[in-house]
């Protein structure tokens, strides 16, 4: 990676202390302040003495204590001012990546280029800034970045005013906000060099934990965030009047959460619904409210009762790290950087470029997020895909393809890499280059002469046998695509490819985003082989 040169002064050097320091002659009172951190797990108050190397310093009645300031932020009079707060990139967008992934993205960043990171809260609550130092925090400042987390809709609108350089979402930007970008001259947003998804969520249902209830299905969640069900007893629980948590409006969560479970549909939400500015706000209020219920992302739970969703054909979800990098559980999300077209900084573009990089995947993975590295899952008879197929009630022709499904499972490994197609198309879907880069890297890393298997499925428009023609097809497709572009750097690996139909579905064929998942080809891999 080639980092570009940057200019000096970072927003560090600017810090200005306003804080009178004669606490003899104005009090101690006059010296107040709080200490608070956003999870909520650190709230001190005490009188302000000083901010050093990044930390706040504060008397108590334990005696000076000193915190860090990249962990709290500071209320009070007395408290430093960081004034004219200015950065060589500012970000802009979802909370859920501002405020869970990026600190630890930059300290990964950091430790790429062999510098280090501060990051440190301004006066703005939304607002921190992340500071580089070079020579592992010995040499010169190299730069910084302003990280601004609010809603993923204003990641949008910051690229098109030009108030950020990098958009943040927890959600795929819509038609009418690439639309509006595209007409002020910002380019495709939607393009590989504007579009980049970086990781994975699943986003998770939570009850109090006092709450006996384990499952959920879409109907009930339904029900409950409209008002129709107002107490726990009426689904098999408690005694309890329910108590409704939900993100504001323009939040990425918000739209995924009514987009699987209300299929698209805005949500009437029950009058009283306690509305969060943030995932850790929504996790603190479920967890101090025993009829609780909200959603937040996976990394937010914060000891709240994560339960399995069950889908409108009765199909359970339950997250976990394998459903989610095959976007197979019902509240997947991805998580989404962008850029406008008319040429990221190269401190920018670093950023990115590092951030879809397998250099990234530990520090994703500490924030919460789920990486997009290859995993790979056995096929045994008693997995649950097995059981489904050994179990379903279909004719002798159908039974015929299970059972051919059935024997290749047993020889064969899943791994996460699953590419699907654009609606109504043969053409791959924006995650799939991604996608293929990573599964060329760990096809590299097997044994000589290892089977590898494309395998093709469809949703169930349409009869069968088209069906099962179609699913060929496609993984026939994904191979040439596959071979042609690759080859040469996988002679260890024999390749073939085949399809079944509409045979196991992933998830309900009821909606269109049900089919969308459906629409899939796999990569199985011999059994008894290991990277």
């Amino acid at each position: 990676m080639t980092f570009g040169k940057l200019k000096r002064g970072t927003a560090l050097s600017r810090i200005v202390m306003i804080a009178a320091l004669g606490l003899a002659s104005t009090g101690a009172l006059a010296n107040e302040v709080s200490l608070k951190s956003a999870d909520g797990t650190v709230n001190l108050t005490g009188e302000f003495v000083d901010f050093v190397d990044d930390n706040y310093i504060i008397r108590t009645a334990l005696g000076e204590l000193r915190i860090s300031a990249a962990r709290v932020r500071c209320e009070g009079a007395a408290c430093p001012s960081f004034e004219d707060v200015t950065a060589d990139v500012t970000i802009a967008g979802s909370d859920t990546v501002g405020e869970a992934l990026m600190p630890l993205l930059m300290s990964g960043f950091a430790g790429s280029m062999d510098a280090e990171s501060s990051v440190v809260a301004t006066s703005t609550a939304t607002d921190v800034v992340a500071s580089f130092v070079g020579d592992a925090g010995f040499g010169d400042e190299l730069g910084s970045f302003l990280i601004r987390s609010t809603v993923s809709g204003d990641a949008f609108d910051a690229l098109l005013d030009g108030t950020a350089e990098v958009g943040m979402a927890a959600r795929r930007i819509t038609p009418n906000e690439a639309r509006a970008l595209r007409d002020a001259g910002a380019g495709n947003m939607v393009s590989p060099s504007q579009e980049h998804i970086i990781a994975v969520e699943s986003m998770v249902v939570i009850l109090h934990p006092s709450n006996p209830l384990d499952t959920l299905n879409k109907e009930q969640l339904r029900d409950i965030y409209e008002g129709r069900v107002t107490n726990w007893s009426e689904l098999g629980g408690n005694d309890e009047p329910i108590r409704v948590g939900a993100r504001e409006a323009e939040t990425g969560s918000r739209a995924v959460f009514e987009d699987r479970v209300f299929l698209g549909d805005r949500a009437d939400l029950v009058s009283g619904a306690f509305i969060a500015q943030s995932n850790n706000d929504l996790a603190a209020f479920v967890n101090s409210e025993p009829g609780g219920i909200g959603y937040v992302g996976y990394a937010f739970q914060r000891g709240a009762k994560p339960i399995t969703v069950v889908n409108h054909c009765g199909m359970p979800m339950t997250p976990n790290v394998f459903a989610a990098k095959t976007e197979e559980y019902a509240l997947n999300r991805r998580i989404y950087l962008y850029n406008t077209d008319d040429g990221a900084s190269d401190w920018a573009s670093d950023l990115i470029e590092f951030a879809m990089s397998p250099e990234a995947d530990s520090v994703i993975t500490k924030a919460g997020f789920i990486n997009l590295g290859v995993q790979r899952q056995s096929q045994s008879s008693d997995s649950a895909r097995a059981q489904m197929l050994q179990n379903a009630n279909v004719d002798a022709f159908e039974r015929g393809i299970i059972s051919e499904m059935l024997t290749s499972m047993q020889s064969h490994d899943r791994l996460s890499t699953t590419f699907r197609f654009r609606t109504g198309s043969s053409r791959l879907d924006e995650r799939a280059r991604i996608d293929m880069i990573r599964l060329v890297d760990y096809l590299q890393t097997l044994p000589e002469g290892t089977s590898v298997k494309v395998v093709g499925f469809t949703d169930d428009v349409g009869p069968y046998e088209s069906n099962l023609v179609l699913s060929k097809d496609r993984a026939a497709s994904v191979l040439g695509s596959l071979q042609a572009e690759y080859g040469d750097a996988l002679t260890n690996v024999t390749f073939s490819s085949t399809g079944y139909g509409e045979t196991a579905p992933a998830t309900c064929n009821t909606d269109d985003q049900g089919r969308s998942i459906n629409r899939r080809v796999e990569i199985w891999v011999e059994s008894g082989t290991a990277s």
